[in-house]
Protein backbone atom coordinates (compact mmCIF):
# COMPACT_ATOMS: atom_id res chain seq x y z
CA UNK A 1 0.00 0.00 0.00
CA UNK A 2 2.86 2.38 0.84
CA UNK A 3 4.41 1.74 -2.58
CA UNK A 4 0.99 2.31 -4.18
CA UNK A 5 0.65 5.78 -2.60
CA UNK A 6 4.20 6.78 -3.53
CA UNK A 7 3.74 5.60 -7.12
CA UNK A 8 0.60 7.70 -7.52
CA UNK A 9 2.24 10.71 -5.88
CA UNK A 10 5.10 10.48 -8.38
CA UNK A 11 2.65 9.94 -11.26
CA UNK A 12 0.56 12.94 -10.20
CA UNK A 13 3.53 15.30 -9.80
CA UNK A 14 5.05 14.11 -13.08
CA UNK A 15 1.79 14.65 -14.94
CA UNK A 16 1.29 18.06 -13.32
CA UNK A 17 4.77 19.16 -14.33
CA UNK A 18 4.29 17.77 -17.84
CA UNK A 19 0.97 19.52 -18.33
CA UNK A 20 2.18 22.76 -16.79
CA UNK A 21 5.14 22.83 -19.17
CA UNK A 22 2.99 22.12 -22.21
CA UNK A 23 0.67 25.10 -21.58
CA UNK A 24 2.08 28.55 -20.97
CA UNK A 25 -0.37 29.38 -18.19
CA UNK A 26 -0.88 25.83 -16.92
CA UNK A 27 -4.61 26.19 -17.55
CA UNK A 28 -6.94 26.99 -20.42
CA UNK A 29 -9.02 29.76 -18.85
CA UNK A 30 -6.96 32.35 -16.94
CA UNK A 31 -10.17 33.80 -15.48
CA UNK A 32 -11.00 30.43 -13.92
CA UNK A 33 -8.43 30.97 -11.14
CA UNK A 34 -8.32 34.39 -9.53
CA UNK A 35 -8.14 36.18 -6.23
CA UNK A 36 -11.92 36.70 -6.40
CA UNK A 37 -12.96 38.60 -3.28
CA UNK A 38 -16.66 39.25 -3.92
CA UNK A 39 -17.87 35.70 -3.34
CA UNK A 40 -21.00 36.47 -1.33
CA UNK A 41 -23.69 38.83 -2.49
CA UNK A 42 -25.53 40.70 0.25
CA UNK A 43 -29.25 40.94 -0.28
CA UNK A 44 -30.77 43.94 1.43
CA UNK A 45 -33.87 43.53 3.62
CA UNK A 46 -34.37 39.83 3.02
CA UNK A 47 -35.38 38.36 6.39
CA UNK A 48 -35.73 34.92 4.82
CA UNK A 49 -31.93 34.85 4.19
CA UNK A 50 -30.77 35.74 7.71
CA UNK A 51 -28.34 33.18 9.13
CA UNK A 52 -27.88 31.46 5.77
CA UNK A 53 -24.93 31.43 3.40
CA UNK A 54 -25.87 33.28 0.22
CA UNK A 55 -23.61 32.92 -2.80
CA UNK A 56 -23.93 34.86 -6.02
CA UNK A 57 -24.19 32.60 -9.05
CA UNK A 58 -23.36 33.19 -12.66
CA UNK A 59 -25.62 31.60 -15.24
CA UNK A 60 -24.17 30.71 -18.65
CA UNK A 61 -26.56 28.93 -21.03
CA UNK A 62 -28.33 27.19 -18.14
CA UNK A 63 -25.10 26.18 -16.36
CA UNK A 64 -24.79 27.66 -12.89
CA UNK A 65 -21.33 28.72 -11.70
CA UNK A 66 -20.18 29.89 -8.28
CA UNK A 67 -16.82 31.02 -6.90
CA UNK A 68 -15.37 28.74 -4.23
CA UNK A 69 -12.12 29.09 -2.32
CA UNK A 70 -10.05 25.91 -2.32
CA UNK A 71 -7.14 26.03 0.14
CA UNK A 72 -7.17 29.84 -0.18
CA UNK A 73 -7.33 29.95 -4.00
CA UNK A 74 -10.59 31.12 -5.63
CA UNK A 75 -11.91 28.97 -8.46
CA UNK A 76 -15.03 29.19 -10.58
CA UNK A 77 -16.99 25.92 -10.27
CA UNK A 78 -20.02 24.45 -11.98
CA UNK A 79 -22.66 23.89 -9.30
CA UNK A 80 -23.31 20.19 -9.93
CA UNK A 81 -25.60 18.33 -7.52
CA UNK A 82 -25.15 15.17 -9.65
CA UNK A 83 -21.37 14.99 -9.17
CA UNK A 84 -20.23 12.70 -6.34
CA UNK A 85 -17.14 14.76 -5.53
CA UNK A 86 -15.51 18.07 -6.09
CA UNK A 87 -13.63 17.53 -9.35
CA UNK A 88 -10.67 19.58 -10.53
CA UNK A 89 -8.43 19.20 -13.52
CA UNK A 90 -4.71 18.49 -13.38
CA UNK A 91 -4.15 22.16 -14.30
CA UNK A 92 -5.86 23.38 -11.11
CA UNK A 93 -4.04 20.73 -9.08
CA UNK A 94 -0.78 22.09 -10.49
CA UNK A 95 -1.70 25.62 -9.41
CA UNK A 96 -2.59 24.42 -5.90
CA UNK A 97 0.69 22.50 -5.73
CA UNK A 98 2.77 25.46 -6.93
CA UNK A 99 1.07 27.75 -4.43
CA UNK A 100 1.99 25.31 -1.67
CA UNK A 101 -1.64 24.61 -0.76
CA UNK A 102 -1.61 21.00 -1.97
CA UNK A 103 1.06 18.82 -0.38
CA UNK A 104 2.19 15.21 -0.52
CA UNK A 105 0.05 14.30 2.52
CA UNK A 106 -3.04 15.51 0.65
CA UNK A 107 -2.62 12.92 -2.11
CA UNK A 108 -4.69 9.91 -1.05
CA UNK A 109 -4.82 7.30 -3.82
CA UNK A 110 -6.08 6.44 -7.29
CA UNK A 111 -9.79 6.13 -7.87
CA UNK A 112 -11.84 5.12 -10.87
CA UNK A 113 -14.83 7.25 -11.71
CA UNK A 114 -17.60 7.26 -14.27
CA UNK A 115 -18.37 10.53 -16.04
CA UNK A 116 -21.72 11.73 -17.38
CA UNK A 117 -21.11 9.93 -20.70
CA UNK A 118 -20.61 6.60 -18.93
CA UNK A 119 -16.86 6.48 -19.59
CA UNK A 120 -14.77 5.03 -16.74
CA UNK A 121 -11.43 6.75 -16.14
CA UNK A 122 -8.74 6.89 -13.47
CA UNK A 123 -8.23 9.95 -11.31
CA UNK A 124 -6.36 10.86 -8.16
CA UNK A 125 -8.27 11.25 -4.91
CA UNK A 126 -7.02 14.18 -2.81
CA UNK A 127 -7.89 15.95 0.42
CA UNK A 128 -8.73 19.64 0.27
CA UNK A 129 -7.90 21.17 3.64
CA UNK A 130 -10.38 24.03 3.26
CA UNK A 131 -13.31 24.62 0.96
CA UNK A 132 -14.90 28.04 1.48
CA UNK A 133 -18.37 28.51 0.04
CA UNK A 134 -19.55 32.04 0.77
CA UNK A 135 -18.79 32.63 4.44
CA UNK A 136 -18.85 28.91 5.37
CA UNK A 137 -15.54 27.02 5.62
CA UNK A 138 -15.56 23.23 5.28
CA UNK A 139 -12.54 21.24 6.47
CA UNK A 140 -10.91 18.17 4.88
CA UNK A 141 -13.14 17.61 1.88
CA UNK A 142 -12.42 14.83 -0.60
CA UNK A 143 -11.89 15.80 -4.23
CA UNK A 144 -10.91 14.07 -7.43
CA UNK A 145 -8.19 15.26 -9.80
CA UNK A 146 -9.11 14.43 -13.38
CA UNK A 147 -6.13 13.77 -15.64
CA UNK A 148 -7.36 16.23 -18.25
CA UNK A 149 -6.50 19.94 -18.42
CA UNK A 150 -9.82 20.61 -20.15
CA UNK A 151 -11.97 18.98 -17.43
CA UNK A 152 -14.52 21.37 -15.93
CA UNK A 153 -14.41 22.23 -12.25
CA UNK A 154 -17.38 20.58 -10.55
CA UNK A 155 -18.69 21.40 -7.09
CA UNK A 156 -20.18 18.05 -6.13
CA UNK A 157 -21.62 16.16 -3.19
CA UNK A 158 -18.39 15.75 -1.21
CA UNK A 159 -18.90 19.44 -0.32
CA UNK A 160 -22.60 19.99 -1.01
CA UNK A 161 -23.55 17.07 1.23
CA UNK A 162 -22.17 18.98 4.23
CA UNK A 163 -25.13 21.37 4.07
CA UNK A 164 -28.60 20.54 5.38
CA UNK A 165 -30.45 22.30 2.60
CA UNK A 166 -29.49 24.05 -0.63
CA UNK A 167 -31.84 26.09 -2.77
CA UNK A 168 -31.57 28.27 -5.85
CA UNK A 169 -33.17 31.72 -6.04
CA UNK A 170 -33.22 32.43 -9.78
CA UNK A 171 -34.91 35.79 -9.26
CA UNK A 172 -31.99 37.11 -7.15
CA UNK A 173 -29.38 34.97 -8.97
CA UNK A 174 -28.11 33.33 -5.76
CA UNK A 175 -27.73 29.91 -4.20
CA UNK A 176 -28.77 29.60 -0.56
CA UNK A 177 -26.82 27.17 1.64
CA UNK A 178 -28.27 26.22 5.05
Amino acid sequence: MHYFKNAYWILLITSMLFFSCSHKSGRKDKQNITRHNNITKPIANKDEYKGKTIVKMENDNGVKYIWVEINGISLKFIFDTGASNICISSAEATVLYRQGTLEKEDILDAQYFQDATGKVSAGTRINLRTVKIGDRVLQNIEALVIDNNEAPLLLGQSALGKFGKISIDNQNNVIIFE
